[in-house]
């Protein structure tokens, strides 16, 4: 692939969107060619299945249903979205990849991470991003920044033990991934913002 595949990860209201924001208008001033998409979602037929997953009315959906959904949005968005940009030569900038489900699904409602891994085989074998950037902050405090979980969002509706495993989740994921590091993101949105250009550069990930 010709262009750079950069994930957001983190937990509910960790900054993810704004960051994503943040980092786009720090890239537009600097000329370099990118999209921004998410997971689940990022394409049409994605999107219809992201509505699904987060429905809170679909309270009786299974956990093995659940990752099964979010895999095949994933497949859908990569052959949509993301797979024609990086062959543009263009950056991707994703809100949630592959390691949420690890975190969500695994560590959080206790899936074995050989069968998340099985699922995502296509994703794992063809579409390992450059870089995934943990927004580094406990559950806890990332929903007291957003007020609290959306009632409307069944993942947010889960309750505080199961995003605190989440969060756990996301830790050992550190260890396993190289492709992941934390950013710690207790300071401002902007220092935050300032530490991922920073790094981002360092990599030679995006222009300096």
């Amino acid at each position: 692939m010709k262009g750079k595949f950069i994930v957001f990860e983190g937990c509910e209201g960790a900054g993810k969107s704004t960051q994503m924001r943040l980092l786009s208008e720090y890239m537009t001033a600097k000329g370099i060619s990118h999209i921004l998409t998410r997971e689940p979602g990022g394409s049409d037929i994605s999107e219809s299945i992201r509505r699904i997953i987060l429905d809170g009315k679909n309270s009786d959906m299974t956990d093995e249903c659940e990752a099964l959904l979010y895999a095949a949005a994933r497949a859908q968005h990569l052959a949509d979205t993301v797979e024609p940009a990086l062959l543009r030569g263009e950056t991707v900038l994703c809100d949630r990849y592959i390691f949420s489900s690890f975190a969500y699904q695994g560590y959080g409602r206790g899936l074995s991470l050989s069968f998340l891994e099985e699922i995502n085989a296509f994703a794992l074998k063809k579409f390992m991003p450059d870089i995934v950037l943990f927004l580094d902050i406990p559950s806890e405090n990332a929903f007291e920044r957003k007020h609290g979980a959306d009632p409307d969002d069944r993942m947010e509706q889960a309750g505080s033990a199961f995003h605190a495993r989440v969060y756990h989740g996301y830790k050992e994921l550190l260890r396993l991934y190289p492709q992941m590091t934390a950013v710690d993101c207790s300071g401002t949105k902007y220092e935050t913002s300032a530490k991922i250009a920073a790094l981002l550069e360092e990599r030679g990930l995006i222009g300096r």
